[in-house]
């Protein structure tokens, strides 16, 4: 069977810093006005009872990435090894299908028109930088299994979604 790497995310620990978006643009050298990870805030209810949460979001490395299903160029596909949706640069040709496809806005385009998006610091040969960084420890990277295992006795869920987004969402 296929190991599926994914995130977890514990919104209870997140506090917020931001240091995860910060540490993917400086480490993936990602030019400022892009984000391959960002902090989402989500506000809803209404007043008095306003309430705002929080998602430090990135690719979802999907089970079944809508992006790769609609790249006329066969640019972006998924590592068979462990589930890992890459991009080959040199095959992009910046139609922005993928973009349109993915329901997670997470396809980013440069000046030079090519699709970029987070590939788990994958080239680098150890945990995302995302990760590492983070304060209060509010994001993991495994398989699926470990953060799972990981997250035992805590409320979680996997991320649904009809793309079987690799997100564990502790709560």
């Amino acid at each position: 069977m296929i190991k599926q790497y994914g995130f977890s995310y514990d919104e209870g620990r997140c506090i917020r810093c931001r240091t995860c978006e910060v540490a993917c643009q400086s480490t993936r050298h990602v030019e400022p006005w892009l984000k391959w990870r960002r902090v989402v805030e989500t506000w809803s209810g209404k007043f008095p009872d306003v309430t705002c949460t929080f998602f430090s979001l990135a690719c979802m490395h999907c089970g079944h990435p809508a992006c790769v299903a609609v790249c006329p160029t066969g640019a972006i596909s998924k590592r068979t090894e462990d589930g890992i949706v890459v991009v080959d640069k040199g095959k992009c040709n910046g139609c922005r299908e993928c973009l349109s496809a993915c329901p997670y806005d997470v396809p980013k385009f440069d000046q030079d028109g090519i699709m970029q998006k987070c590939d788990f610091c994958v080239d680098r040969g150890e945990e995302p930088a995302c990760v590492v960084s983070c304060p209060a420890e509010a994001l993991h990277y495994g398989t699926l299994d470990e953060l799972l295992a990981m997250a035992a006795g805590k409320a979680t869920r996997r991320m649904d979604g009809p793309t079987e987004p690799s997100v564990i969402i502790i709560r």
